[in-house]
């Protein structure tokens, strides 16, 4: 009991004591595994699988393994800030350059997110290509702009080239894009990716603003969760002019999940020295917030599509309980076997996240039937062929990694 009480002061009194930096490989591992999920069921060929498996419609009450996958990445995505946080603080910079880099790369996220999401609009007869060409040469580009090149120092004037080729290619895109009708680039639901820079970018700024004070983090969490409760009521908030662009910020979901892995991420970079008062909690913030979930219920159904507040809490609690279960397994028994592709694919997660994309566009494009098991209603066929897929991504992103072909924002 007095072990607790002191923890709880060392909390509140938000103690800034320096420590060294320790990779927490459990939080690799657990990301690598909603990557692997994320391209599993993003896969997946309706008529032939199971609902669980598959995303719940919007207006019904409850949630499958797809609804859980991607805040369970964004979760991952806000456990990560203050390790990148600090890292960059070791290395000198002062926090007007750290939320410089957040700004660029909150920047970077959303443009790949919203010309991804144009590219399911493109009208071939008005754009001069098909959809997939689009999509294609996108991809393209995006590799050689935000690739980590090699650090040769007779090759620099050529990566700067490829770099400009990137930037050029994405302009003449832009510029021919045009949707039915003639319509141009629209922001729409801003894409995965746009969503993931969204939700970064509230949490690290509210991080670095709080000098990564655990108290304030909370609270502003606290106020995300409120804007998602009042978005699905007659009062949500709305900046006129400026709303539409502000939306996910304003309706609070998606920051909501990414700082509660924030709070976690604190709370394991300033307490692993105590693992088990650690798990204590973790447990119990875990069945918090899912009991928050259940008990929200009442009010506002479990809906992704929607993104409700009960919905945003119940994949919370469980990212945390499936969390602590990995980092219990990996950072503190230490056991390691079977985590390299998973942990491998969790340091880059970008690249296997998109470069399987590129796959898919030159099989339909060039009508290659490699994805002849998405054509039967077999369950076996339709989810193997899906999980073998994902499986095979993962090595895929790896073997690009290993010829210097990898994304870095």
């Amino acid at each position: 009991m007095t072990a607790d009480l002191l923890w709880i002061y060392r909390i509140i009194m938000d103690q800034q004591q320096p420590k060294q930096l320790i990779r927490i490989r459990s939080m690799d591992v657990m990301r690598g595994m909603t990557l692997f999920l994320m391209l599993f069921v993003n896969d997946l060929f309706a008529p032939g699988v199971p609902e669980w498996l598959l995303h719940t419609k919007a207006d019904v009450d409850g949630m499958g393994l797809a609804d859980w996958v991607f805040p369970g990445f964004l979760f991952m995505v806000g456990m990560a800030v203050p390790y990148a946080v600090a890292a960059r603080e070791k290395l000198g910079e002062s926090p007007r350059l750290i939320f410089a880099h957040i700004v660029t790369r909150t920047a970077s996220l959303i443009l790949i997110g919203v010309l991804i999401l144009n590219g399911g609009r493109v009208d071939a007869s008005l754009t001069g290509m098909s959809g997939f060409w689009w999509l294609g040469l996108l991809y393209l580009c995006v590799f050689l702009i935000w690739n980590r090149y090699p650090t040769t120092a007779g090759s620099q004037t050529l990566f700067k080239g490829m770099r400009l080729v990137g930037v050029l290619g994405i302009c003449y895109l832009v510029y021919c894009f045009k949707a039915a009708e003639g319509k141009g680039l629209e922001i729409g639901w801003w894409g995965i990716l746009g969503l993931i820079g969204w939700g970064y970018f509230a949490a690290a700024t509210t991080f670095v603003l709080s000098r990564g004070r655990l108290s304030i983090v909370v609270c502003f969490w606290l106020l995300f969760l409120v804007l998602n409760i009042l978005s699905q009521t007659a009062f949500k908030l709305h900046i006129p002019i400026i709303g539409n662009y502000l939306n996910v910020l304003l309706s609070g979901n998606v920051p909501c999940i990414v700082l509660a892995g924030t709070i976690i991420g604190i709370l394991i970079k300033r307490y692993a020295a105590t693992p088990k008062l650690l798990l204590r909690w973790m447990l119990i913030i875990g069945i918090l917030w899912l009991l928050g979930g259940f008990a929200l219920r009442p009010w506002f159904i479990l809906s992704k599509i929607h993104g409700t507040p009960s919905w945003a809490l119940l994949c919370c609690g469980i990212s945390l309980l499936l969390l602590l279960v990995i980092y219990y397994v990996i950072d503190i028994r230490k056991y390691h076997k079977g985590i390299f592709v998973f942990e491998e694919a969790g340091k880059n997660s970008l690249t296997t996240y998109l470069a399987p994309d590129l796959i898919y566009f030159i099989c339909w494009g060039l009508q290659i039937p490699l994805f002849f098991y998405k054509q039967s209603d077999n369950m076996l066929l339709a989810v193997g062929g899906s999980l073998l897929w994902a499986f095979a991504m993962l090595w895929y992103a790896i073997l690009l990694k290993k010829i210097n072909i990898y994304l870095k924002l």
